[in-house]
């Protein structure tokens, strides 16, 4: 299994990461990543970057990525989810976003995740227990949907009361 994680777009792997998006999202839809960044700098500039990589003879291989965006009342935004055509179904995606769940809601804090879900994605994050939270929309030409995760529930943790 890659390693999971998090970057920042100084990291070598940042460029790795760069060239999956746009093959796999970016390009399908007629962008690149210049005509992203130009259109949405704030992403790029806010987000944490998490990939799945691994070393690889030919050297360090980006297969998958996702970006949390941090949000004011403790919500967070993921875009940009991909994994490697050819890597699909290895549980890749699935890891990242645990990954991304787990940073989220346990050393950031946050309260809900939430995404905009091609809906082709929409039963890879309902077998993740995000839950469906609006109708379809399109966005760059494509349908969408609203996802949401709440935080878990903490288990209320009390110290022992002495002699019971």
């Amino acid at each position: 299994m890659p390693d999971i994680r998090s970057i920042t777009t100084v990291d070598p792997l940042y460029a790795l990461e760069c060239e999956l998006r746009e093959r796999v999202l970016l390009r399908p839809i007629g962008y690149t990543l210049e005509r992203y960044v130009a259109e949405y700098p704030e992403v790029e500039k806010a987000a944490s970057h998490y990939v799945a990589m691994a070393q690889t003879p030919g050297g360090p291989r980006v297969f998958g990525c996702g970006l949390l965006i941090v949000e004011p009342q403790r919500r967070g935004r993921v875009v940009q989810v991909a994994v490697d055509p050819q890597r699909q179904s290895e549980g890749l995606g699935r890891a990242i976003m645990t990954t991304i769940e787990g940073d989220a809601f346990g050393t950031l804090g946050l309260s809900e995740l939430y995404c905009h879900a091609q809906v082709t994605a929409i039963g890879f994050y309902d077998r993740l227990g995000w839950q469906t939270c609006s109708e379809d929309f399109l966005e760059a030409g494509i349908v969408h949907r609203g996802m949401k995760l709440t935080a878990p529930e903490r288990p209320i943790t009390q110290p022992p009361v002495p002699g019971w």
